[in-house]
């Protein structure tokens, strides 16, 4: 397989659904066809070293459908900076906690009713640095006392359960036993925090994708299939921080 050595990066733009676009070209060697990659950084445009601007632009234009969709749906996505002034609101279990903040040299971390009181050093890194240990501490509490739940309603033996810090995936099972976690899954609902855990314990029997693990997701969470639509649609409101 030839190595895809990156030749070039350039920021470009188009006119495309009526608008100007701005997409980055992407060159690398040994590429052979150009391919699209839409997040949200925007539209990223892979392609071979040779292959021509116009040619390039006028698959764009072809693709021009597609594209603005997938912006459209990445905009649509887009949550403001989290705050972390007081009276700020924070996502916790589905609901909102609002931010209180005062001064102390040691930081503190407490829910009372549906406040979030954080006493730490009088700086915005200080209170997010308190507010996202307490968000893990909670994390692991709750993540892994619903995946101890569903694993001995289910028969299986209990899973060793740990934290992740990804962004692009909200858990993962390895053939020791063991399921990670993404902490910030704790800002979400309990049922989708659930679907995702009875998605991981179905892995223990099946580590794959097949017909059987979908089966096993559904004899854990009947109403998988509503939840992890729902859960597309929303988790972008759980990576704001």
């Amino acid at each position: 397989m030839p190595t895809r050595e990156l030749v070039s990066r350039d920021l470009r733009r188009l006119l495309l659904g009526g608008a100007e676009m701005d997409y980055v070209l992407v060159r690398r060697r040994g590429r052979r066809g150009v391919g699209l990659k839409i997040d949200a950084n925007g539209l990223t445009v892979n392609a071979p070293l040779m292959t021509s601007v116009a040619s390039i632009e006028g698959y764009l234009r072809a693709s021009e459908q597609w594209i603005t969709k997938k912006v459209a749906e990445w905009g649509a996505k887009r949550v403001p900076a989290a705050s972390w002034a007081d009276g700020a609101v924070l996502p916790y279990l589905g609901q909102s906690l609002v931010l209180r903040r005062s001064i102390a040299a040691r930081a503190r971390v407490e829910i009372q009713g549906g406040e979030l009181h954080v006493a730490s050093a009088d700086s915005d890194d200080a209170v997010k640095k308190a507010v996202v240990a307490w968000y893990k501490r909670a994390a692991l509490a709750h993540l892994a006392g619903r995946a101890f739940t569903y694993a001995r309603g289910a028969g299986l033996p209990m899973p060793r359960v740990f934290l992740s810090s990804a962004l692009g995936r909200w858990g993962s099972c390895n053939s020791k036993r063991e399921i990670r976690l993404a902490w910030r899954l704790v800002k979400a609902p309990p049922e989708l925090i659930d679907y995702v855990v009875c998605h991981e314990l179905a892995h223990l029997r099946h580590m794959n994708h097949s017909p059987s693990f979908w089966a096993e997701v559904e004899r854990l969470c009947p109403d998988y299939r509503r939840l992890r639509d729902v859960l597309h649609a929303s988790d972008h409101h759980y990576r704001s921080f």
